[in-house]
């Protein structure tokens, strides 16, 4: 395999509720020839989502991982805290679709899942569609830039 065949470093993380999807996805993952960088949760003790979430997107604002994946019991705590990072996309997915498009139209580098709202083979596929589909750049370039706030808000 080459270095242009190679399959993108992806951190993974959850909290408690997250822990058996979050499981089963890094699973996946390694099955589909990603490496792999677990951040926790370990188990399903009670923890704080934001602090696997800051993990994450650490690692790939860093650069140690392309790609972040975090599961919370919604996905919604995951996803607000995420997206407190510069630089980082995060969308929470329920399925195909949102996978697609949030990869094409918004160039998400995080993705996020609710264990209590998306059942497993939604999940793997929409990951699975997420790393697959690349960023369609052209007019969606100036977009994407107008997310980050570096100055006075956009009105």
């Amino acid at each position: 395999m080459s270095d242009s065949d190679a399959k993108p470093t992806v951190a993974i993380g959850s909290d408690h509720a997250g822990y058996s999807l979050k499981t089963t996805l890094a699973k996946a993952l390694t099955d589909w020839g990603h490496t792999v960088i677990d951040l926790g949760t370990d188990g399903t003790a009670s923890v704080d989502y934001p602090d696997f979430a800051h993990a994450v997107c650490r690692a790939v604002v860093e650069g140690r991982a392309r790609f972040g994946v975090l599961v919370c019991g919604t996905g919604i705590g995951m996803s607000m805290t995420a997206n407190r990072h510069a630089g980082i996309r995060c969308a929470l997915i329920h399925d195909v679709t949102g996978a697609r498009l949030t990869r094409a139209h918004n160039d998400a580098n995080v993705i996020a899942f609710g264990a209590r709202t998306t059942g497993v083979e939604p999940a793997l596929d929409a990951l699975k569609t997420f790393l697959a589909t690349p960023f369609e750049g052209g007019r969606h370039e100036r977009r994407v830039a107008k997310i980050e706030l570096t100055g006075d808000p956009v009105r």
